[in-house]
């Protein structure tokens, strides 16, 4: 497996992310979820999502061979955690659902709840081609 990370796997980050965060910003519950869940509650969220990212990551994408990667691993982890919440918070700001500056705390707690599935779709679809 490469160590890189190219164009190729950005976009297919950023198509996953974007069918599953496309669905899901559309939702009042997911809004609404991001407006009242208590910070337990998104941390629980947040980790699961790093947990199934990783797992998933671990066993397609490097097919459990990460012993001389775990630099790689734990990056590509990361990357698409950040991505993903990046192509939720464009979603939800061009559906006028991301009040940035107005409140911030909601902005963030809406993007947690909505990268958590579409985190999924970006690492499947990232997956794909991989060894």
């Amino acid at each position: 497996m490469k160590l890189s990370f190219n164009v190729e796997d950005a976009s297919q980050i950023f198509v996953g992310a974007f069918a599953l965060a496309v669905p899901i910003s559309f939702s009042e519950e997911a809004w609404r979820l991001g407006e009242t869940l208590p910070g337990y509650n998104l941390l629980m969220l947040f980790t699961l999502s790093i947990t199934f990212l990783g797992l998933y990551t671990y066993e397609s994408v490097f097919q459990t061979d990460v012993k001389a990667r775990k630099l790689v691993f734990i990056s590509r982890i990361a990357i698409a955690y950040i991505m993903t919440a990046l192509v939720v918070a464009l979603v939800l700001f061009c559906l006028n659902k991301l009040p940035l500056f107005e409140d911030p705390l909601t902005s963030f707690k809406r993007i947690i709840v909505i990268t958590m599935p579409a985190s999924m779709g970006a690492i499947v679809v990232d997956s794909f081609d991989k060894e």
